[in-house]
């Protein structure tokens, strides 16, 4: 059975979906000091930020390659069911041969970009992917909210790729943004003995231990543990209450129908009822915009950086593996039991590495700290200007009832004492 092109809407089709397709689960102190005057209302402070924001995206007029992940179509063969998205990249850099390009790319390619910038460039911080996430015998939840947010999420991860100043420039990169067919270009990559190879090396490292680890990594990786477990418990509970507010959502859409049908019994109260219906049926469409909000742009970007926490853990470990290699061969050139003379060239060369890797990571360090608050910065204000726009509408759908029912009130009395 030859390959089949279908839009991306799974709806009503039971797919067999190959492993290797696997699926993601799937994006300042604002307290016044002393003296500092009030802004005039909630939405000049949020315009407050947003100027700020402007300001610090100014440099973006020197970006040189832009690119767009988008348009994802669904493959059906025989044997699997895969998405495929579009690639679409316009540059200015010379190295390019054209000034734009439009390529097909599956999630396996971009599994296959991310390990080869992990394996040339092991104590750069690459941001991470989507997890993947086998979805046998749960293909309902193949739909399009769940291509739109992976397609978002890949969107992402080129683009940090792209401004990254060392990662934009590997020849990895131009051939996943470039070449047609990645097949033989995949099959470039180290083997599998030898990635095994490197793995036992690792844990034999990571066993052995460091003999004398830096002061300023030791402290990077004390802070690398608490933001993991202060990113993961925030997002953790922002979830939590998600669930809560949708379970909340579904009880409002039950009690307005309850104030109406109860309207009809009550003459006297038909009015109010009526009213308090219409409030609670209004405030209901605001608490869904709210939810969505909070699913769209809180949650997917604390969830990239629960990630990102366990990259910056990888990294840390592999700058820990080199250090604890070149420990090792000088340990054995001490013992005066080899062969002294090729062992020192060995020696000298792990030497240049540990300080070519040591700088790598602390220059990378300073640019991830840098991005992660501004991106992290970024989701906090838009949530705060989603929390007051949503108790701003709902406070001014209440306050109309209370007006309404004071002016009828008054009206009541002015026909009592006129009669």
């Amino acid at each position: 059975m030859s390959g089949q092109t279908v839009p991306a809407d799974f709806s009503g089709h039971m797919l067999d979906l190959d492993e290797d397709e696997d699926l993601e689960v799937f994006s300042k102190n604002t307290s016044l000091a002393d003296g500092d005057p009030m802004p005039n209302s909630p939405s000049s402070m949020v315009n407050q930020y947003r100027l700020e924001e402007d300001e610090e995206q100014q440099d973006a007029n020197t970006k040189d390659l832009f690119i767009t992940v988008d348009n994802p179509e669904s493959h059906v063969t025989a044997i699997e069911t895969f998405i495929m998205y579009r690639v679409v990249t316009k540059t200015t850099r010379s190295e390019f041969d054209s000034s734009e390009y439009e390529v097909r790319r599956r999630y396996q390619d971009f599994l296959w970009l991310r390990s080869r910038l992990e394996e040339n460039y092991p104590t750069l911080i690459v941001h991470p992917l989507p997890e993947k996430f086998v979805m046998k015998g749960m293909v309902e939840r193949f739909n399009d909210d769940f291509i739109e947010t992976r397609k978002r999420a890949l969107h992402r991860f080129l683009n940090k790729i792209s401004e990254h100043p060392i990662l934009s420039y590997s020849q990895h990169f131009k051939v996943f943004l470039t070449a047609q067919d990645l097949a033989s270009h995949r099959k470039q990559g180290p083997g599998f003995l030898s990635r095994m190879g490197e793995t036992v090396r690792a844990v034999a490292n990571s066993v052995r231990g460091l003999r004398n680890r830096p002061e300023e990594f030791s402290l990077m990786q004390e802070y690398v543990d608490d933001f993991s477990n202060k990113i993961s418990s925030v997002d953790k509970v922002t979830q939590r209450i998600i669930k809560e507010q949708r379970e909340y959502l579904d009880e409002l859409k039950q009690y307005s129908p309850t104030y109406t049908q109860w309207a009809g019994l009550e003459e006297e109260l038909e009015e109010p009822l009526k009213g308090v219906a219409s409030c609670v049926e209004r405030c209901s469409k605001e608490t869904e915009e709210q939810i969505h909000h909070l699913s769209e742009v809180l949650v997917p970007a604390l969830h990239e950086y629960v990630l990102c926490a366990e990259t910056l853990k990888a990294v840390m470990r592999r700058r820990d593996n080199i250090q604890a290699e070149f420990e090792a061969k000088n340990e054995a050139l001490a013992s005066k039991k080899v062969d002294q003379e090729a062992l020192q060239e060995e020696v000298d060369g792990l030497a240049d590495r540990v300080e070519q890797a040591n700088n790598v990571l602390k220059g990378d360090w300073s640019r991830w700290q840098n991005s992660m608050r501004t991106d992290l910065k970024s989701a906090f204000i838009s949530t705060a200007e989603k929390n007051m726009e949503y108790y701003e509408k709902c406070l001014a759908v209440w306050e109309s009832f209370l007006l309404s029912q004071r002016v009828e009130a008054s009206e009541q009395r002015d026909g009592e004492d006129a009669s």
